[in-house]
């Protein structure tokens, strides 16, 4: 796609539209699908990108996400589109029981910005509460999400970590992340659950995302800091199919992928690519990055999957256009450039 994404109803239509690929796996997954953690950045389309795909398969099939829904107006467009949801804190005791039972479950439920001086609650994100899902869900697929800061900073030079680098969790939520790894971990050994998890950094749309955090820098003439000199992206609707995709590999012991766009893209050039589309000369902080920075190697899943659709030369084309034009953000920065693991 190469015209622009003008307005938000055009961004969600486009995240949301299956390929081949996608109608294929919802075609073959059996029965119905739950997403837990569905009211974050990626869930609605998750959701949406779903209920397409088994429409465009012809196959019946509920989708059922389930929030506390912070948001009110999301239940409603769900439920316009063919989606059911279900109110639901997963924390507070007896609510996670009630749930119904449904063969394959995304969990989303996550926690990580606000963990400096609330890590507890970090914790029983993160943790405990995928301990709990575990055993309640021990008879379903289970398709987590986790992250890629359960990994060690690396060497530019190096590459990026593969997924049998030894971990290497800097700070709180990166630890209480491979926690939640664990817990699945648990679940799998103890009751035989078939479990993919996927680690994922960075997925990025028109309105959030790493891309957007630094193309915001050079459009407002703010110094773009090169502290962590390169990162990994991936476009939102891309992971979405992957995590839909991983089902027809969940395993005991857990398939573990990492899931991010094939190559490392330097912040400079990033920033660079962003001043031609505006032009405007980005500003930096120093001069010369650091030698390490927070990447992960996918020849694993794009062995299993194939490439990711979207260039990042696209995506950041798309962003240009869409700050150019005033159009609304979700004001939530990704804080990138941290390496002490404080958030």
């Amino acid at each position: 796609m190469n015209t622009k994404i003008q307005t938000e109803a055009e961004l969600e239509e486009h995240l949301s539209r299956p390929n081949e690929d996608t109608i294929s796996a919802m075609a073959a997954l059996e029965g119905d699908l739950l997403i837990l953690g569905v009211g974050g950045k990626m869930g609605p389309s998750l959701a949406r990108l779903a209920r397409r795909a088994a429409d465009q398969a012809g196959v019946a099939k509920r989708i059922l996400a389930v929030a506390r829904f912070t948001n009110e107006k999301l239940p409603s467009e769900l439920k316009a589109e063919g989606i059911e949801t279900v109110a639901c804190d997963l924390l507070e005791p007896g609510q996670l029981t009630q749930l119904p039972d449904v063969p394959n479950v995304i969990f989303m439920a996550a926690r990580k910005f606000g963990t400096a001086g609330c890590e507890y609650l970090t914790w029983a994100m993160n943790t405990y509460l995928p301990g709990l899902v575990a055993e309640r869900y021990r008879n379903s697929r289970i398709v987590a999400f986790s992250t890629g800061n359960v990994y060690p900073l690396r060497k530019i030079a190096e590459g990026g970590a593969s997924e049998t680098t030894p971990v290497g969790p800097v700070g709180e939520y990166a630890q209480s992340a491979l926690g939640r790894e664990r817990m699945f971990e648990y679940g799998s050994s103890r009751w035989g659950t078939a479990v993919a998890i996927l680690r994922l950094n960075y997925a990025v749309e028109l309105r959030y995302g790493v891309l957007v955090d630094i193309g915001r820098s050079v459009f407002e003439r703010r110094p773009i800091d090169l502290c962590m000199p390169s990162v990994n992206v991936i476009w939102q609707g891309d992971a979405n199919s992957l995590c839909l995709r991983s089902f027809a590999h969940c395993q005991s012991p857990p398939l573990v992928l990492n899931i991010t766009g094939t190559a490392a893209l330097a912040v400079r050039e990033i920033a660079l690519d962003f001043g031609r589309h505006f032009g405007i000369e980005p500003e930096f902080v120093s001069g010369v990055g650091g030698s390490s920075a927070l990447l992960s190697d996918v020849t694993k899943a794009n062995g299993l999957f194939g490439t990711p659709r979207v260039h990042p030369d696209e995506m950041i084309a798309w962003i240009a256009d869409w700050i150019q034009q005033g159009s609304v953000m979700l004001d939530k920065p990704t804080h990138f450039q941290t390496r002490d693991g404080r958030f």
